[in-house]
């Protein structure tokens, strides 16, 4: 009797095995939402420490809101070189986007910034000067051919609808940086919106329209990240963008 019922039972686990779905994702599992980028949605600065990704960021939000299971690989400092190599050549940002059902993508700010600051820097205030310095040195850099690219390495893994945040102005409005950023966003973020539009189901979060000049509200004071209410809109934009409302 022993020896039929260790039979039933491997024929059982064989016949079990050789099924395809056995192993396959449930009809009811959640679906997922994959952030990648940069301290945006990492959320920096809204926890006590800057150890994990903050739950108060707009991927958890996002996911909250539209019953998605979150996967934040958001790291603080990344331009977009970085994120591309992440997505060529390390496992765990392949196999996320490979599992993912939304991406969301955030980065090139801190590309945008160091030009940003660079060309301030160099033009000693003269603002010919610095307009002349930063259109040279966006013409001079990769970050739209990077972004493209990250656009590209995520489609080769899955064909999830892609949500991609443009740029916001970071800077308060007393700070005279506000108004050398804005004279110069619409022209960066209409390179995004393209990216957007030249690509399959890659759809465009408009963060720069979102915050408009409500930096008091929407980013923390003396720092360039998004408050609380700032991720907040930042996750109601994108829900908009994927079509989740």
């Amino acid at each position: 009797m022993k020896k039929l019922i260790k039979t039933i039972v491997i024929v059982l686990l064989a016949s079990l095995l050789a099924s395809p779905s056995v192993f396959a994702k449930s009809d009811n599992a959640k679906e997922s939402l994959v952030a990648v980028g940069d301290s945006i949605p990492f959320g920096f600065n809204l926890g006590q420490t800057n150890q994990n990704p903050a739950k108060t960021s707009y991927p958890y939000l996002i996911g909250k809101l539209a019953d998605l299971r979150v996967r934040n690989l958001g790291v603080p400092g990344w331009q977009s070189d970085q994120l591309l190599e992440a997505l060529q050549t390390d496992q765990k940002y392949r196999q996320a986007i490979i599992h993912s059902d939304y991406v969301a993508v955030t980065i090139g700010n801190n590309d945008l910034l160091a030009i940003l600051r660079e060309a301030a820097a160099e033009s000693g205030g003269d603002q010919v000067l610095f307009q002349q310095l930063l259109g040279a040195k966006l013409n001079e850099s990769d970050v739209f051919s990077n972004i493209q690219q990250i656009i590209t390495e995520i489609r080769s893994l899955t064909d999830s609808p892609v949500v991609l945040y443009n740029v916001y102005n970071p800077f308060q409005l007393t700070d005279t940086l506000h108004y050398a950023a804005d004279a110069v966003l619409p022209t960066i973020n209409t390179a995004f919106t393209a990216l957007a539009l030249t690509n399959q189901d890659v759809f465009l979060a408009d963060a720069y329209t979102a915050f408009g000049n409500n930096q008091a509200e929407y980013v923390l004071p003396a720092d360039i990240h998004p408050t609380k209410a700032g991720q907040a809109k930042l996750a109601e934009i994108g829900l908009g963008a994927l079509g989740l409302y």
